[in-house]
């Protein structure tokens, strides 16, 4: 099933690398110009998700997504919002007024394509990919079973979400702030050394051989990871 998706952004450069990178990523892409254009192409369109430049002229992508959450055909579009405005508080009125996710710029194509994947596994799982592999860890979405060398591995709920975040970008460093966020959500108070209490967990199910080497990679004050090259394995 192809997985539509709608970006609006009034900078040209900024809207073809976007959808450049969801292109190669497999994903069908819908340009939109401006904020009333998004709407227009929302409604007649109705893609299965939706990013929205915060500052827009005339609509901004917080008008947009208002709208969009205001209306019974449309209020359950997932949608992210890009802004460079990174204050907390502007990242809460993103959040508050319906937005799913905010990414902040400068962001990377491969940032992106990760956060419409794990949104879209959230809201609309059978819209993307059911098995995630890397080296020897094979994680099937359907079943929510995850193996390492064939091998089941009991993982809690946090334990799982927090593998497939990994496996979706191997080698990639999360800090404990944008776990939380991924992984618990943005409106849940937790504490972040509840992060370090469930990846002590993680690392544990992933060995379930005491043969088996660490797939996890810390990095002091900078957060977790899943080790990219499998010859660390």
């Amino acid at each position: 099933m192809e997985v539509s998706i709608l970006i609006a952004d009034d900078e040209p450069n900024q809207l073809e690398l976007m959808s450049y990178n969801l292109k190669k990523a497999g994903f069908s892409i819908i340009k939109a110009e401006n904020g009333e254009d998004a709407l227009i192409k929302v409604e007649d369109l109705r893609p299965d998700l939706v990013i929205l430049d915060w500052m827009m002229p005339n609509m901004s992508g917080i008008d947009v997504c208002r709208t969009l959450r205001s209306k019974k055909e449309t209020k359950l579009i997932p949608i992210i919002i890009l802004s460079a405005r990174s204050e907390e508080g502007d990242k809460s009125l993103g959040l508050d007024t319906g937005a799913d996710d905010y990414i902040s710029k400068p962001f990377s194509p491969i940032e992106l394509v990760s956060r419409v994947k794990a949104l879209l596994r959230r809201t609309k799982p059978s819209h993307v990919e059911d098995i995630l592999e890397h080296g020897e860890l094979r994680v099937s979405m359907s079943e929510r079973l995850a193996t390492r060398n064939n091998v089941p591995l009991k993982l809690g709920p946090k334990e799982f979400k927090l593998l497939v975040l990994f496996m979706e970008r191997p080698g990639h460093i999360y800090s404990r702030s944008k776990l939380l966020d991924y992984v618990w959500g943005h409106d849940v108070f937790v504490e972040q050394r509840t992060v370090d209490v469930h990846m002590s967990r993680l690392r544990k199910a992933l060995r379930p051989n005491k043969n088996n080497k660490d797939l996890i990679k810390t990095v002091r004050d900078g957060g977790y990871g899943l080790i990219k090259n499998q010859t660390n394995f």
